[in-house]
């Protein structure tokens, strides 16, 4: 169980979902559950694009809101 507390727990699948796509992008290869066995450089790359893709989309939205 991850120890992480998501601001909006709502959005907890979507996280995971978006986790293994990006995870597929980079080509990590991530199971369900236990993934302590992957590189902390990889893990990195995973959280990176991840975020890299949320300020995307969140500038996308104040593109589309003016």
């Amino acid at each position: 169980m991850s120890r992480n507390n998501h601001v909006v727990p709502e959005a907890s699948s979507g996280l995971d979902k978006m986790k293994f796509e990006v995870a597929r992008e980079v080509g990590v290869d991530l199971k369900d559950g236990y993934n302590g066995d992957i590189l902390s450089r990889d893990a990195g790359r995973i959280g990176g694009n991840m975020v890299k893709k949320m300020i995307e989309a969140y500038e996308r939205s104040l593109a589309n809101n003016k």
